[in-house]
């Protein structure tokens, strides 16, 4: 299936975990594609990933909380791809710690990272999306949005930002055709992940973690492929109807 043949597609947090899911998955499908990660060596894996629809790919350096670094990158993303149908925001990070022990710049860094860098790549691009008259903007947003996960309120209070966020452009600009979608993962493999769970505070409660996980396949993480798949619906003509909402792909962890 080859759903995305002629869309110009942008990926955000492409050099790893989900963000790399989703630009492989929509390459697989035939989208020119511009993949923009902080990370270059990341990106170079997924160049490597993408094999023969590499042709397709362009990769660029981009730090989503500097407006110097965002600006330039969405420049370059439309001299290479001659305009903008579709727009991925799933680069963010994830910091835990108790809430009471949290330092200020700890707390400032997730927010401007994960909410700030969302509103600053689609203010960016929004002209060149509005131009279609069908632009697409997804964000990846959490669980952790819409229930209680413990030792991540920086990153909950973040997700739950950009979920109103999203809600809010895909009212105000519905009638230009734009369409906005949250997409709301549980715990998914993924180098974030990995690298949280390395990085819980000392004498945490697993008991605490019930849903960050859901009860599909014994209770294991999903995979960025799961996610990517979702995506790849969302953002294609499959999903035309389809604004101002979030979908859980959360292997039943809230239900």
């Amino acid at each position: 299936m080859r759903r995305f043949d002629g869309r110009r597609v942008m990926v955000t947090g492409a050099g790893s975990g989900i963000g790399q899911g989703i630009a492989l998955r929509l390459l697989d499908e035939g989208a020119q594609l511009v993949a923009a990660d902080v990370d270059i060596t990341g990106l170079t894996a997924t160049a490597e990933k993408a094999g023969d629809a590499a042709e397709r790919l362009r990769t660029i350096e981009m730090n989503i909380a500097d407006p110097d670094s965002v600006r330039p990158a969405i420049t370059q993303t439309l001299e290479f791809l001659g305009g903008l149908d579709v727009l991925v925001n799933a680069a963010g990070i994830l910091r835990p710690a108790r809430t009471h022990e949290m330092p200020l710049e700890v707390w400032n860094q997730v927010i401007t990272v994960n909410l700030t860098g969302t509103f600053l790549t689609t203010q960016a691009a929004l002209p060149a999306l509005l131009a279609t008259g069908r632009g697409v903007v997804v964000n990846l947003s959490s669980t952790a949005a819409l229930s209680a996960n413990p030792y991540l309120a920086c990153y909950a209070a973040s997700k739950g930002g950009v979920n109103a966020f999203t809600h809010a452009i895909a009212l105000e600009y519905a009638k230009q055709g734009l369409r906005a979608v949250n997409i709301v993962p549980a715990g998914i493999t993924s180098g974030i992940t990995t690298k949280s769970i390395l990085d819980l505070p000392e004498g945490f409660d697993p008991e605490l973690f019930s849903r960050m996980t859901g009860w599909l396949n014994g209770g294991a993480l999903g995979s960025p492929e799961d996610v990517a798949g979702v995506v790849a619906m969302v953002a294609s003509d499959e999903g035309r109807y389809m604004t101002g909402c979030e979908i859980r792909v959360d292997g039943g962890a809230l239900m």
